[in-house]
């Protein structure tokens, strides 16, 4: 199932984060979405799980489910692994006493070792790493055999071993579930590695899209600016990030 926005427009406080947007992303591709702070990109996110509305513009995500997947994870520190990746099943009234507890066991145990970490179920959150909780975070994404995977910067604060463990796994997600996913990132390997295509947002604008090769090319001055990290260039810092 594919993504499809038209003139998505959003405004906070006066100020259009996101100006009359349109992309699309085709049945299981991964489209990274990339931009300094303050550029829009997150907003995009929120609006397609269902967390913030537009102020105006049309989304064609059809009927599937859609997984977000948090920039730091968002477990629940009072529930164990178990209860943090089973909580979809059991809360949600489509899938509420739809399984066993035998059932949502097995479930769990799959959605563990699809990502590497299989036994541990009953531990705590506080008892993982930053990279194993980033994993959870991802098992839980896929318990529900969804159709489309947000990521909202899935490396952040990690290591660049633990940030490649965390690309592997986007891309083994991607060919065993064939979900459509979308990665806001400022990770240059995330974009290089896991990307179809990409876009570029700055002031809530798209000033660039295309495939990661296209993006290191730099022959514009807003991609020379971020591949190159400069300071220098038409992007200026926002104060504050959406």
């Amino acid at each position: 199932m594919s993504i499809k926005v038209e003139n998505l427009t959003k405004e906070f406080d006066g100020r259009k984060v996101l100006n009359n947007i349109s992309f699309s992303v085709e049945q299981g591709e991964i489209l990274s979405i990339v931009g300094f702070s303050g550029s829009g990109k997150s907003t995009i996110l929120k609006i397609l799980c269902g967390l913030l509305d537009a102020d105006s513009g049309n989304i064609d995500i059809g009927n599937g489910d859609v997984a977000m997947v948090f920039q730091y994870s968002a477990l629940f520190d009072s529930l164990n692994v178990f209860d943090n990746i089973s909580f979809a099943l059991q809360e949600r009234k489509e899938f509420r006493n739809k399984y066993t507890k035998e059932q949502l066991k097995e479930i769990v145990a799959k959605s563990l070792e699809t990502v590497g970490l299989s036994g541990i179920e009953d531990k705590f959150p506080h008892e993982l790493s930053g990279g194993m909780q980033k994993r959870v975070s991802l098992a839980r994404a896929i318990v529900t055999q969804p159709e489309f995977i947000l990521y909202d910067e899935p490396t952040a604060g990690l290591d660049p071993v633990a940030s490649t463990v965390i690309e592997d796994y986007i891309l083994r997600l991607r060919e065993e579930t064939k979900a459509t996913s979308i990665v806001v990132t400022h990770q240059m390997s995330t974009i290089t590695r896991c990307s179809d295509k990409v876009i570029m947002l700055y002031d809530g604008n798209i000033v660039f899209r295309g495939t990661p090769n296209d993006l290191l090319k730099q022959d514009n001055p807003f991609t020379k600016q971020f591949v190159s990290a400069s300071i220098e260039g038409p992007m200026k810092i926002a104060a504050t990030g959406f």
